[in-house]
C-alpha cells in the first residue's frame, strides 16, 4: 500500500528518515532498513551538505525505490529558484518517487512579521507554480515534457504552539492546503498535551496530520535538542528518565512506546528520526505495536 493510499484509508501510517550518505555506500543504508522492510509506508530522503560535500539524495531514493520501499524526496525551497526545484523534481520523478516532503524552511521558528510571511508566500508560490506545470506535463518555461508528473505533497509545520498557534502558521497551513498538501509533518513531538491542543487548533483544515518522533537515546541528547533547537522541548521529566536508568536502550524505547501510544488516538501517523539508528529500529517498533 503506497503513502497516498495509506492516507486515504485513514490507515496510522509509519514512515522514518535517513540522510543521503556521504561517507559510505547507499547499499549500506539499505541493509540496515532491509529489517524493516514493509513496516514502514514510507522513507524520507533527506538533503544534507557537511563542509560543501553534498549527500546524492535522488540516487539514494532510487535506489530504495529498487528495494521496495517507498521514497519520499524531502527538500527545502529556500535556497532554490523554480528551475533548480524543477529539475530536482523531474529527477526524482525519473527515479520512480512519488512522494515529496517541502520545507518552507527547516524547522522555522514562527513569528508574526511581514518579512515572514513575504518569503513564505514565495517559496510557496514557487513550488506550486513547478507542481501545476508538472502535473501538466510541461516546465515553467512552457516547454512540453514526455510525460505528466505528480506527487503526493507532504509540508512541514511547527507544533511546539500547543493552543496558541500564531496567525502566520494558521495562514501559511491554509495556504499549503490550497496547493494540495496532502499531509501536514510536524515538528518532534514530546509533550502529548500540547501536541492535543495544536490539534484541536488545525483539524479545521481536514488535512492528515503525521507527527515527527524523535528517538532520545541519552539524557545529553535531550539536553542539545533543548539548548540548541528549541527551549523545553524535551520534557524534564523524560531527561530525568534517561538520565537515571541503568539501561539506557530500555528507557528510550519505553519512552519512544509511550509517545506513540498517546499519538495513535491524535493525529494519522509519526515519522521517525532515527538519527543513524536504523539498524535498530525494529526494536522501537516492536515496543509501539506497529505492524
Amino acid at each position: 500500500m503506497d503513502l497516498k493510499e495509506a492516507l486515504s484509508r485513514k490507515k496510522f501510517v509509519v514512515t522514518s528518515e535517513v540522510q543521503a550518505p556521504i561517507d559510505e555506500e547507499p547499499e549500506e543504508l539499505v541493509k540496515n532498513l532491509s529489517l524493516v522492510r514493509g513496516r514502514v509506508d514510507g522513507v524520507t530522503v533527506s538533503e544534507i551538505e557537511i563542509d560543501g560535500v553534498v549527500g546524492d539524495t535522488i540516487k539514494t531514493c532510487e535506489i530504495l525505490q529498487k528495494n521496495r520501499f517507498k521514497a519520499i524526496y524531502q527538500t527545502t525551497t529556500r535556497e532554490k529558484n523554480r528551475i533548480q526545484l524543477q529539475k530536482d523534481l523531474i529527477s526524482a520523478h525519473r527515479a520512480g518517487v512519488e512522494n515529496l516532503l517541502v520545507f518552507t524552511e527547516d524547522y522555522r521558528i514562527t513569528g508574526d512579521s511581514l518579512q515572514e510571511m513575504m518569503f513564505f508566500h514565495v517559496d510557496a508560490g514557487k513550488i506550486k507554480s513547478v507542481l501545476d506545470h508538472l502535473r501538466q506535463g510541461r516546465t515553467v518555461e512552457g516547454e512540453e515534457l514526455p510525460f505528466r508528473a505528480d506527487f503526493v505533497l507532504g509540508s512541514g509545520v511547527e507544533s511546539a504552539w500547543g493552543k496558541n498557534v500564531p496567525d502566520l502558521e494558521m495562514k501559511e497551513m491554509e495556504e499549503m492546503t490550497k496547493i494540495g498538501t496532502g499531509y501536514f509533518l510536524t515538528t518532534p513531538v514530546f509533550d502529548l498535551d500540547r501536541f492535543e491542543k495544536f490539534m484541536n487548533q488545525v483539524q479545521t483544515f481536514g488535512v492528515p496530520v503525521i507527527a515527527e518522533v524523535m528517538i532520545l537515546r541519552t539524557a545529553g541528547m535531550a539536553r542539545f535538542l533543548n539548548r540548541h533547537l528549541k527551549s523545553g522541548m524535551v520534557p524534564e521529566r523524560l531527561i530525568q528518565k534517561l538520565a537515571k536508568s541503568p539501561d539506557k536502550q530500555k528507557a528510550s524505547i519505553e519512552i519512544f512506546a509511550d509517545i506513540v501510544s498517546g499519538l495513535k488516538h491524535l493525529c494519522q501517523g509519526i515519522h521517525i528520526i532515527t538519527i543513524g539508528g536504523e539498524n535498530r529500529l525494529r526494536h522501537y517498533l516492536d515496543a509501539a505495536k506497529l505492524k
